[in-house]
């Protein structure tokens, strides 16, 4: 069965903000006040990837993620979801090709 998370368009949630750490980053919602550890400096750079891309798939590629990696890259970003940290939004129409 195909993971639908890398097929979702996300983006950060806006009450959150990533801090800069040596292992990743911390996020801190403003919201629900809960701290997050991304313990993977790939993981952080496909969450800050995610409001560019069409998709999640796609920031993990532009982050040089290998494929491999996908299904727990896909399970991280599912708890990133459940706690709020990221979101989804409307796809955007790839530049170039607007209507």
């Amino acid at each position: 069965m195909e993971d639908q998370t890398l097929d979702a368009a996300w983006e950060l949630s806006r009450s959150v903000a990533l801090r800069p750490e040596s292992f990743g980053a911390l996020a801190y919602h403003f919201g629900n006040r809960r701290l997050i550890f991304l313990k993977r400096r790939e993981l952080v750079e496909v969450v800050r990837g995610l409001g560019d891309a069409p998709d999640a798939r796609t920031a993990l590629r532009r982050a040089g993620v290998p494929a491999e990696q996908w299904p727990s890259f896909a399970a991280a970003l599912r708890g990133l979801a459940n706690a709020d940290v990221i979101r989804p939004r409307e796809p955007r129409e790839p530049e170039g090709e607007a209507s």
